[in-house]
C-alpha cells in the first residue's frame, strides 16, 4: 500500500542530484576585481602584466592573481576595500590608451560550468551595480527633424521645378530663399498641404524673397515624445545585447531616463555602449576632382572631405548611398578573403532596393563606409563649463563596387574582433533617435548588496529555523521528514533561480521567506489527516494513505489560487514586484514536489515495510 515503484524513488534521487548541482555554484561567489581593457593603441601582454604587478606590490597591495582573459587583464583581490585601492593606484600608473574598471569575476570551478551550472543572477539592491540618469539632447532631436524636412523640401522642390536659392535650418525653423516671388508662392501653398505640422511664413524684411517653415508645438511635442520613446527602446536592446539581467530602463520626467544595471561594475563599457550614438554612412569616393585640393582648403561644392582613421584624406560625395537606419541584423564576423575581423549587414526592404539601384548604377567605382560617433567635450566658456557636442566620422573602408549589392553584404577595415563586436552591437540595437548625456552616475558598492544579502540570509535562517523546532515538538519523526523536504525546498529554488538565470532581489529573498512558511502547510495537512484517520481507528498503513491522498484535493487547491496571484503579480509588477513573483511562484511548484511527493517517499521507507508500525506523529 505505502510503496512507491522504482521509477519515482529515482526521480525523486534525480532531482536531489539535479537541485543540488545547480545550487552548487553559489557558495563559490565572486572576487573583487580590476579590470584593464585596450584601446586600439593599447596592448595586452605580458610586459603591461608585469608593469601591474610592479605598481600593486609598490603600494603594499595584495592580490589573488591577474589573469589574462579574453583581451583584457583581470586582476583578483580579497575584498571591496582592497578593489577601490588598486583601481585608484592603476588608473595612476597606467599610462596610455587603456580604461581601468571595477569587475566582478566568478569563482565557480570549471567542471560546473562546463555542464552551465552558474550562480545567480543577483539584483542591484544586492549584488551592486550602476545607476545612470541620462538626459535627452532635444534640441538635437528637433534640428534632426528639420534637417529631414530640409531634405525632403530640396526633393519636392526640384521635382516640381520651382526655382530655390537656398535652404537653411536656424534653430526651431526651416528658411528658404527663391529666385522670385512667384517661387515662393507656388512654393508656399505646395509645402502648405504637404505638410501640415509646418506653419510656412512669409520673411517680409528679407533682401530675397524667403518662406519661413517652423515647427507647431503640437509636432515638436510630438518629436521631443518619440525621441525620448525611441531611446528608451534602444538603450533596452543595448542592455540586452549585454546581457545584464533585470536591467530597469524607465522615462522620468520629459527628457530623462533612469538606466539600473544589477551587477555591472565595468562602468566604463556601460557607459560606451549606452551612450553611443555611432551610425554608418554609405558614400561614392568622388573620382573627379584631386584630394589634395580639397586638403588645401579647396572643397567642391557637391563633395566632402574626410579622413580615414589612419589620417588618409578621402573626398566623398555628399549624396549617401544608404544609413545605419535601414540595418535590421549586424553580426561579427571574419572575412573569408582576408582573415581580417568584419561586420555582416542585412538590410530592410527599402533600404536594399535602394542599395541595389545605386550600386548596380556605379560598378568599379569606388564606395567609402563612414563610421559617425558623437562625443561630447567640455569647455570654458567666460569661466563656466560648457559641453560641446560634435559628429567625429572616420572612413574605415573603402571598396571598389564590383557587383550589385542588396540584402546582404559586409564591412571591413576594422581593427580588431572587439571593435566589430561592438560596432555590431550598436547597429543591431539600433541608433538613438537624439545624443543622450549622463548627468547622474552612482555606483551601488557590494558591501551595501552584501548587507543585505547578510540581513535577508539571516531572516531566511530565523524562519527556518522556528519552523523546524515547531514541526519536531508539533509532529515528531514525520516532523523531522518535513523538515528535511523543506530543506530540499530550499536547494531546489536556488537551483531553478540558477537554471532560469533569474534576478534574486531583497523582494525576491521576501518570497522565499514566505515560502518557507508556506511550504509546511501541506505537510500539516497531511499530517492532520493522518491524526484524524488513526482516532477513528483505522490502521497505521491505511491511514498514512489515506493522509496522502484526502488532503491532495486540499493542497492543490490553495496552491493553485497562490500560484495564480503570483502569475498575476509577475504580469502586471515590475521590477521588484516580479523578483517577488518569480521566488514566490518557483516555491509553490517545489513546495508540491517536496511535500507531497518527497515526504512520501520517505515515509515509505521508514514505515512502508512494517505490518503494524506506531507513528511517531
Amino acid at each position: 500500500m505505502n510503496h512507491y515503484p522504482l521509477w519515482k524513488n529515482l526521480l525523486i534521487v534525480a532531482a536531489l542530484v539535479f537541485g543540488g548541482l545547480f545550487a552548487l555554484p553559489n557558495l563559490y561567489g565572486d572576487d573583487p576585481a580590476v579590470q584593464v581593457s585596450a584601446g586600439r593603441s593599447g596592448k595586452i601582454d605580458l610586459a603591461l602584466m608585469g608593469q601591474v604587478e610592479t605598481a600593486l606590490k609598490a603600494q603594499s597591495i595584495n592580490y589573488k592573481r591577474v589573469d589574462m582573459q579574453d583581451g583584457r587583464l583581470l586582476v583578483r583581490l580579497a575584498n571591496a576595500d582592497v578593489q577601490l585601492k588598486a583601481k585608484d593606484v592603476l588608473t595612476n600608473a597606467i599610462t596610455g590608451d587603456y580604461t581601468v574598471a571595477l569587475n566582478l569575476a566568478p569563482t565557480t570551478p570549471g567542471w560546473l560550468a562546463a555542464i552551465g551550472a552558474e550562480p545567480m543572477n543577483l539584483g542591484l539592491d544586492l549584488r551592486g551595480g550602476v545607476h545612470f540618469l541620462m538626459e535627452v539632447d532635444m534640441n538635437a532631436a528637433v534640428k534632426q527633424a528639420l534637417d529631414n524636412y530640409a531634405s525632403e523640401f530640396r526633393t519636392l522642390l526640384r521635382d516640381d521645378k520651382i526655382r530655390y536659392q537656398k535652404i537653411q535650418v536656424n534653430n526651431d525653423k526651416v528658411v528658404i530663399s527663391f529666385r522670385s516671388d512667384e517661387f515662393r508662392q507656388q512654393a508656399e501653398s505646395k509645402l502648405g498641404n504637404e505638410f501640415s505640422q509646418l506653419k510656412a511664413t512669409v520673411i517680409d524684411d528679407a533682401a530675397v524673397p524667403s518662406l519661413e517653415m517652423r515647427l507647431t508645438e503640437v509636432a515638436l511635442r510630438e518629436i521631443k515624445s518619440l525621441a525620448l520613446q525611441q531611446n528608451i527602446i534602444t538603450l533596452r536592446n543595448r542592455i540586452n545585447e549585454l546581457g545584464v539581467a533585470e536591467p530597469t530602463v524607465q522615462q522620468q520626467g520629459d527628457s530623462r531616463i533612469v538606466v539600473q544595471l544589477p551587477g555591472v561594475q565595468d562602468t566604463a563599457q556601460a557607459k560606451k555602449i549606452l551612450g553611443a550614438t555611432a551610425t554608418l554612412e554609405f558614400r561614392l569616393v568622388d573620382t573627379e576632382y584631386d584630394v589634395q585640393d580639397a586638403v588645401n582648403g579647396r572643397v567642391p561644392p557637391n563633395a566632402s572631405l574626410y579622413h580615414h582613421r589612419d589620417g588618409r584624406p578621402y573626398l566623398l560625395d555628399k549624396r549617401v548611398m544608404l544609413t545605419g537606419e535601414h540595418i535590421i541584423n549586424a553580426a561579427s564576423t571574419i572575412d573569408s578573403q582576408s582573415g581580417t575581423p568584419a561586420v555582416s549587414i542585412t538590410l530592410d526592404g527599402k533600404g536594399a532596393r535602394a542599395f541595389s539601384n545605386v550600386t548596380r548604377d556605379n560598378i568599379g567605382n569606388p564606395m567609402a563606409v563612414v563610421f559617425i560617433e558623437s562625443k561630447t567635450e567640455t569647455k570654458i566658456v567666460n569661466g563656466e563649463a560648457v559641453k560641446v557636442r560634435r559628429l567625429v566620422p572616420e572612413v574605415i573602408n573603402v571598396a571598389t563596387i564590383r557587383d550589385q549589392l542588396s540584402k546582404k553584404f559586409q564591412i571591413t577595415g576594422l581593427d580588431s574582433p572587439t571593435e566589430a563586436y561592438d560596432l555590431a552591437l550598436l547597429l543591431r540595437a539600433g541608433a538613438l533617435a537624439a545624443p543622450i548625456e549622463i548627468v547622474e552616475e552612482r555606483t551601488v558598492g557590494p558591501s551595501l548588496g552584501q548587507d543585505n544579502i547578510d540581513q535577508g540570509f539571516t531572516s531566511v535562517i530565523i524562519g527556518f529555523a522556528f519552523v523546524l523546532v515547531f514541526m519536531v515538538i508539533w509532529y515528531r519523526v514525520f516532523g523531522l521528514v518535513a523538515n528535511l523536504a523543506l530543506a530540499a525546498n530550499l536547494v531546489f529554488i536556488v537551483a531553478l533561480l540558477s537554471l532560469l538565470q533569474a534576478t534574486l532581489t531583497m523582494p525576491g529573498i521576501a518570497g522565499i521567506v514566505l515560502t518557507v512558511g508556506m511550504a509546511v502547510d501541506a505537510n500539516v495537512l497531511i499530517f492532520e489527516r493522518i491524526r484524524e484517520e488513526l482516532r477513528t481507528g483505522n490502521s497505521p498503513q491505511a491511514s498514512i494513505n489515506a493522509g496522502y491522498a484526502k488532503a491532495f484535493s486540499t493542497i492543490a487547491d490553495a496552491n493553485i489560487t497562490t500560484l495564480i496571484a503570483a502569475i498575476v503579480l509577475f504580469g502586471f509588477g515590475t521590477g521588484s514586484i516580479k523578483g517577488f513573483a518569480v521566488t514566490l511562484s518557483l516555491g509553490i511548484l517545489t513546495s508540491m514536489f517536496t511535500a507531497i511527493m518527497g515526504t512520501r517517499a520517505v515515509i515509505n521507507l521508514i514505515y512502508g515495510h512494517k505490518q503494524r508500525p506506531k507513528l511517531s506523529i
